[in-house]
């Protein structure tokens, strides 16, 4: 009982912020999927990016908890540069997961700027490997597509924001013309 008289409106912002938190989460959800339908996205996509703005939310929320209950900001600087200092030490793992947040932002934003769909047939324009290929699935890393030769081409997200594309006319029904 001596810990609530002493961290009285600690435990009160807690309580506050612990229910913006279930608020904002409902919210942004309810407001992704309406997007989604209002665009006719599909499931898997709106799934992805309800699960980032989650992640996004929970960061704020353990932010907003460390600035209440008081931590100084000295000891978050020093936090964040110790865990700065390993990260740097493990320079290849950085690079790796360098890649691996390209490929999840842009992610996001094929998610929102929606340039293509399943079922598109695209050619990505690289004057050393063209592709072109019908896409399959588009993830949270990495764009499927198949070829004309039934190949599946595994295309990483990022390289969709190098490379310039070009959405292609379905050419692989092949009609035949009678007179």
């Amino acid at each position: 009982m001596n810990f609530f008289n002493n961290f009285t409106n600690e435990s009160i912002a807690t309580g506050i912020v612990v229910l913006i938190l279930i608020i904002s989460r409902i919210m942004s959800t309810k407001l992704v999927r309406k997007f989604a339908k209002s665009t006719h996205i599909i499931e898997n996509r709106t799934n992805l990016v309800i699960k980032y703005f989650h992640l996004l939310i929970n960061i704020l929320v353990v932010i907003a908890l460390i600035i209440i209950w008081g931590v100084r900001p000295k000891e978050i600087i020093s936090g964040i540069a110790s865990v700065a200092t390993v990260i740097g030490v493990a320079g290849v793992v950085m690079i790796a997961q360098w890649s691996i947040l390209s490929n999840i932002t842009s992610g996001v934003l094929l998610f929102f700027s929606f340039p293509f769909k399943i079922g598109d047939v695209i050619q990505i324009l690289d004057k050393d490997f063209p592709i072109i290929g019908e896409i399959e699935d588009i993830g949270a890393f990495h764009v499927t597509l198949k070829n004309k030769e039934g190949e599946t081409i595994i295309y990483p997200n990022n390289l969709f924001f190098q490379k310039g594309v070009s959405i292609l006319p379905n050419h692989y029904d092949e009609k035949e013309f009678v007179d």
